[in-house]
């Protein structure tokens, strides 16, 4: 057994608290999600040296910015974490919340969050843009839902048994959202790449450059390719 292999061994391993997080009392019941969280967020602390103090789960919803209010949960795992000075992990940032003024106001609590799709070196700065995005991209989608609705009303669609053709009108509905939350996306994405083309930097050069900063990807995981910057030029090009 080599030194190296030696001193990784004998690492102690360091604290942190684990947060999971369901919407609803149905799927709390149920255990929807709540399951797949825990694996990730327990690989995640074995592989990165953490040993989870305490596994905090919460039924309730993200929304608002008063939801610390209603989390009484997550209040917990903030002064448990700050009393140890360990970070609090969660599988993803939407179990915080989207709501991105919520995100900045736990990030002042002094606490600091590690989201394990994202990994243990993500700045702030860029859970703040990915708070941005996901936040924008539930109000598009909830909006366009919204006039799909509005519209068979209009129509005096019965809700309950709505018609092929609204269901197919209120499905096109979500596709030009999500269309739109990409073309959000990529502006955002606009001046960081045409920074490293200014450079001289080939799109592969670009993704291992991001993939090393941990700027997540549009859906926030998996890595950056070529490929997928390539789209997104398309898209800025179509604007």
């Amino acid at each position: 057994m080599n030194t190296a292999t030696s001193a990784a061994n004998l690492a102690v391993p360091r604290p942190c608290f684990a947060y999971l997080r369901v919407s609803t009392s149905e799927q709390g019941q149920r255990g929807n999600g709540l399951e797949a969280q825990q694996q990730a967020i327990a690989t995640f602390a074995r592989q990165e040296g953490f040993e989870v103090q305490e596994w905090v789960q919460e039924v309730e919803t993200g929304k608002g910015t008063d939801a610390l209010l209603r989390r009484p949960r997550l209040a917990y795992a903030l002064k448990q974490a700050k009393r140890r000075k360990a970070p609090v992990l969660v599988s993803k940032l939407d179990r915080l919340s989207r709501d991105v003024a919520f995100v900045a106001g736990l990030m002042s609590e002094g606490v600091p969050f590690i989201v394990t799709e994202l990994g243990s070196d993500v700045d702030p700065f860029i859970l703040h843009l990915y708070a941005a995005l996901s936040e924008k991209e539930r109000r598009l989608i909830s909006s366009r839902t919204r006039e799909a609705l509005q519209a068979m009303k209009r129509r005096k669609v019965k809700l309950g048994n709505p018609s092929r053709s609204s269901l197919r009108q209120a499905s096109q509905k979500g596709v030009i959202a999500r269309q739109q939350a990409a073309r959000v996306f990529a502006e955002s994405m606009r001046p960081m790449i045409l920074g490293y083309q200014q450079q001289g930097f080939p799109l592969r050069k670009i993704a291992e450059e991001l993939n090393r900063r941990g700027v997540p990807t549009y859906r926030g995981v998996g890595e950056w390719s070529a490929t997928q910057l390539s789209r997104i030029q398309r898209l800025l090009r179509r604007d």
